[in-house]
């Protein structure tokens, strides 16, 4: 037994000495140095606290830590919402918006090359054709906007509610949104009036597509109910598989973040290896953020933003709101960086 501890502890100082570099990467709450890409980058388009529905620049190399450019200025004074964007099979870039919860109309902007917005076109959805959702109120909340390669279509989703809030019950105004949606192959022509993207009877929004390498499709939505001993999953972000864009989706999975987080946003990490997915402590607190090597999972919450350097793996300036990271190649990062530069 002694001659057996002595190879043992022979061969752990030999794999000490051989792996010190390896072990203290992988080892729980070890040093990470984050791989960087030489080819890619990352944009997040966002708003800030105070300026709500202002476009703003924040760029990264290796999709966790992030700087603001432009000296901390908005990059667009025409746009309006809360930015989402979507590259289309023409190669161009689509943004949209809307001036409010109130507006009408959802705007679209288009640009080459993601450093200058041109306005688009406009949509107004006939929300009383949707069927299955009655008396719904002309509210437009949070557009959202994906390209389907597949199928060469848009798929542009929003929230509307349908019944008022009160001061005894503001929460039913927010308990009543569901996530709405309608197609179109070129942002000009939309087909079919809008229809609800779930069948279940749970209050949605700000639903993001995401597509899955193993087949079909993700969709990662805010669970908008109050958190309570009924609803634990309440005001979280969590996911929802299916084979098609359309669905149908099942019930969507346990929580992937803390309650009251909202305004998900996802990013493949440089190596191709994690899924990055950041959300907003509101109103303007922090982002958060969680991995995982699968969208099914299994996720974590990263530490980020906690005032204890050692401790955080991502850092984000303060103030950052609702927003869309996009992956971008490093020849467009240095292009945005030079068209605006911090002085």
């Amino acid at each position: 037994m002694a001659l057996v501890r002595s190879i043992l502890g022979i061969g752990a100082a030999i794999g000490l000495a051989l792996g010190t570099a390896s072990s203290a990467q992988v080892a729980p709450g070890g040093p990470v140095t984050p791989y960087v890409n030489p080819a890619k980058a990352y944009l997040f388009l966002h708003m800030m606290k105070g300026h709500y529905g202002v476009l703003y620049y924040t760029v990264s190399l290796d999709g966790l830590h992030w700087r603001q450019v432009n000296g901390g200025k908005p990059v667009s004074d025409d746009y309006h919402g809360h930015a989402s964007v979507a590259r289309g099979g023409d190669g161009r870039y689509y943004l949209v918006g809307n001036k409010g919860d109130d507006d009408p109309l959802i705007r679209f902007w288009v640009s080459d090359d993601l450093v200058r917005w041109t306005p688009y076109g406009t949509y107004q959805p006939d929300l009383k054709a949707v069927p299955g959702y009655p008396n719904p109120l002309q509210r437009i909340g949070a557009p959202k906007l994906f390209f389907d390669k597949p199928s060469g279509q848009f798929l542009l989703t929003w929230h509307t509610p349908s019944l008022e809030g009160s001061k005894e019950d503001p929460e039913r105004y927010w308990g009543s949104q569901r996530t709405l949606y309608v197609q179109s192959k070129d942002l000009k022509t939309f087909v079919a009036p809008p229809k609800r993207l779930f069948a279940w009877n749970m209050a949605t929004i700000d639903t993001i597509i995401q597509p899955n390498p193993k087949g079909g499709y993700c969709a990662i939505i805010k669970d908008e109910r109050y958190p309570s001993y009924a609803w634990t999953t309440g005001k979280t972000v969590r996911i929802s598989c299916a084979a098609r864009l359309l669905g149908p989706y099942p019930q969507p999975g346990p929580s992937l973040s803390p309650n009251f987080r909202e305004a998900p946003t996802i990013i493949r990490s440089p190596d191709d290896k994690d899924w990055m997915l950041y959300y907003e402590q509101y109103a303007g607190t922090s982002y958060g953020l969680s991995m995982a090597p699968k969208l099914e999972g299994p996720w974590f919450q990263v530490s980020g933003n906690s005032g204890v350097p050692e401790w955080n793996r991502y850092e984000m300036p303060e103030g950052l709101r609702h927003g869309s990271m996009i992956g971008i190649t490093r020849a467009q990062y240095d292009a945005i960086v030079a068209a605006y530069p911090d002085k």
